[in-house]
């Protein structure tokens, strides 16, 4: 049986983080270098070797080194397809940082990252997720309902946080931990969100995107709409940006393992000083 087709177009990402590579890094990768390397800090531990992708990763891997936790990064921008080419069992630790979003096979990737690892390495990736961009979302479906009556995919649907721990455990790591950070950013009108997506190469990289280009009648709907409903009182107009963070560790013997059912040596009733009851 075939095989859903891709939601995403992975060699279009993986082009626009080529001409991104080499310029100067922006403030979210920047934002998103301090972010991770503070995370790190958390964890006790060196890694000799690690992996790191990402769509500006020279700035993120400098960043790493000055933190004084990791020894030696090799680093890749993202793939043009979900098949990541990784070695198995190479590497202390793998970075993915704001890629996972666009794969079309995130369990898939996530297995990928953590046959990559040495057993007990670490897996620490970062994703668009949640509620991100869920205004500029609704204001080009509004636009389009309104002048065409149909819609087409202009802002990929986002994973929610719940599903991202559960992808953990599915793909076999251990100690798996997802978490977000949300952020409302602001700016000066829609337009300067919709230049500032471009700059940073996250325009729409939907499969079923249209390749029509927009109209200014559809642009000037989808602009109004965000103005009208999406507006602070001084005027400027807010974007929602949710980062989910994941943290997972190949498995190893020295990990915490849950105990055995039936293996507790006290009761919770004793502990609570309460009497046990069965039910009925």
């Amino acid at each position: 049986m075939a095989g859903a087709p891709p939601l995403f177009d992975r060699a279009l990402a993986a082009a626009r983080a080529v001409r991104r590579r080499g310029a100067e890094p922006s403030i979210l990768t920047r934002t998103i270098a301090e972010e991770l390397v503070e995370r790190l800090a958390f964890v006790n531990r060196r890694f000799a070797h690690v992996l790191l992708i990402a769509s500006e990763p020279e700035a993120i891997a400098a960043r790493l080194k000055e933190g004084g936790q990791v020894k030696e990064v090799e680093t890749r921008t993202p793939s043009a397809t979900d098949d990541l080419g990784l070695p198995q069992q190479r590497y202390d630790a793998v970075f993915s940082v704001l890629d996972l979003q666009t794969f079309n096979d995130v369990p898939g990737a996530l297995i990928q990252m953590r046959r990559a690892l040495k057993p007990d390495g670490l897996l620490l990736a970062c994703l668009f997720a949640g509620d991100t961009l869920t205004e500029l979302r609704q204001s080009w479906l509004a636009a389009e309902a309104a002048m065409s009556g149909g819609v087409s995919p202009r802002v990929a649907p986002m994973i929610d946080v719940r599903e991202l721990g559960a992808l953990l455990q599915r793909a076999g790591l251990a100690l798996p931990v997802a978490d977000l950070d949300r952020t409302m950013v602001r700016y000066a009108d829609a337009i300067a969100l919709i230049h500032e997506i471009r700059e940073l190469g996250l325009s729409n990289n939907l499969a079923g995107r249209s390749k029509l280009p927009v109209s200014r009648r559809l642009l000037g709907a989808a602009v109004n709409h965000y103005q009208q409903n999406f507006t602070d009182p001084d005027g400027r107009v807010r974007a929602t940006i949710e980062i989910a963070w994941l943290t997972g560790w190949a498995p190893h013997d020295s990990q915490q393992q849950p105990l055995k059912p039936g293996s507790a040596k006290a009761r919770l009733a004793d502990a609570l000083r309460v009497d046990e009851k069965k039910l009925p």
